[in-house]
């Protein structure tokens, strides 16, 4: 007989070993206990800034067999999947939009499963807790971010809507050096990039990969300085602090890599790297000064390159930007899952994404066809 499942719902991981729950989040960096903790640790994801955990856990015989990760959301910034428009709309028509549930991993738009379970009915239990805080607590909504497709259908089959979007995945077609990658492009990318990477070098531009048990005090607080000052460029402000990045470089230093520029032995930019499952994330980055292609050969031709050479699969880059096109990462489709509590405004809603899902597909369709690869390439 099966022992009986216990739900329990969680408002710290403390009380959480990291083994048990890393048992459950498998190879994703980003649902590590370690990871998750550190953005609550730090300040970064509280209720003081928006983000009040309630994570649902399983329990059977005292052992964690199931989690999601699902924040209690008073705003819809440092998601990704943009409902702007519908918080507008409720506010228009005199509701209430926030508070919202979100299952995601606060600040990453990176597709990983949010209903940490292999078992069929503990994946239920799961969900059927999430949507019971929804209720209980009277939110306007609950929303499933950047899951699996396969998930995302397993949610649609229990009457959520389902949301498409598009990012810019580089995925390695078995290439030995980087010279592999540029040869299946065509001649006029190929040249583009073998120019911007020859200025660089011409300007004395080099690079160093760091990881976290090699990188200094220094190197991390001068990639907190590059971090702080991209975001000032574009008159925002940064979600993430440095005591942040300094847990998850102590606590999975496995996972964490620093890249750092340097002209004529100075540093000049610096970018954030996690690493897991085959698949190399890239995450922050910044410079002191402007130099022409420096954006381009730190965050995309160096991480594609350091993925060649540790055999990995795949390169994300974060989300949106269509220049990643012409840099040799292709669109690919990510998914989210929806419950709205209003009936009606679930059904507007339910309209407006298939509608959206139309706009989506052309749109990937047109992405596909300029593509920088050959046309004999699959």
């Amino acid at each position: 007989m099966t022992e009986a499942a216990e739900i329990r719902i969680l408002d710290s991981l403390d009380a959480i070993p990291a083994a048990a729950w890393n048992a459950l989040a498998g190879d994703d960096p980003f649902l590590r206990h370690e990871f998750l903790h550190a953005l609550q640790g730090s300040g970064c994801a509280t209720p003081e800034t928006g983000w009040s955990p309630c994570f649902p856990t399983l329990w059977r015989a005292g052992k964690l067999a199931g989690a999601m990760p699902l924040y209690l959301k008073t705003h819809s910034y440092g998601e990704f999947v943009f409902d702007f428009a519908w918080a507008d709309a409720y506010r228009r028509a005199g509701l209430d939009y926030y508070p919202k549930l979100v299952s995601a991993v606060p600040f990453t738009p990176a597709t990983g499963p949010r209903l940490l379970a292999s078992d069929g009915e503990d994946r239920k239990a799961l969900l059927d807790a999430a949507l019971q805080v929804a209720r209980e607590t009277g939110v306007s909504s609950f929303h499933c971010l950047f899951c699996p497709e396969s998930e995302a259908r397993e949610l649609e089959g229990r009457g959520l809507l389902l949301r498409h979007g598009v990012q810019f995945h580089w995925e390695n077609r078995n290439y030995g050096i980087f010279d592999d990658f540029l040869a299946a492009m065509n001649h006029a990318k190929r040249k583009n990039i073998r120019q911007e990477r020859r200025k660089l070098r011409e300007a004395g531009i080099a690079f160093r990969w760091l990881d976290a048990s090699s990188a200094t005090e220094d190197d991390w607080g001068f990639f907190f300085h590059c971090y702080r000052a991209n975001y000032r460029a574009h008159h925002s402000t940064p979600y993430l602090n440095l005591e942040f990045f300094s847990r998850i470089a102590g606590s999975m230093p496995e996972s964490v890599l620093l890249l750092v520029a340097e002209a004529q032995g100075a540093p000049l930019a610096s970018a954030l790297f996690l690493q897991g499952g085959g698949t190399l994330y890239g995450r922050y980055w910044g410079a002191t000064r402007y130099v022409p292609g420096l954006h381009f050969e730190t965050c995309y031709y160096q991480a594609i390159e350091h993925a060649i050479q540790c055999g990995l699969q795949r390169f994300e880059a974060g989300a949106q930007g269509e220049h990643k096109l012409a840099r040799g990462l292709l669109p690919a489709r990510t998914w989210s899952a929806h419950w709205l509590a209003h009936p009606e405004f679930s059904r507007a809603v339910e309209r407006f994404l298939r509608h959206e899902a139309r706009g989506i597909e052309e749109y990937t369709d047109e992405l596909r066809q300029s593509a920088p690869f050959k046309r004999r390439e699959p």
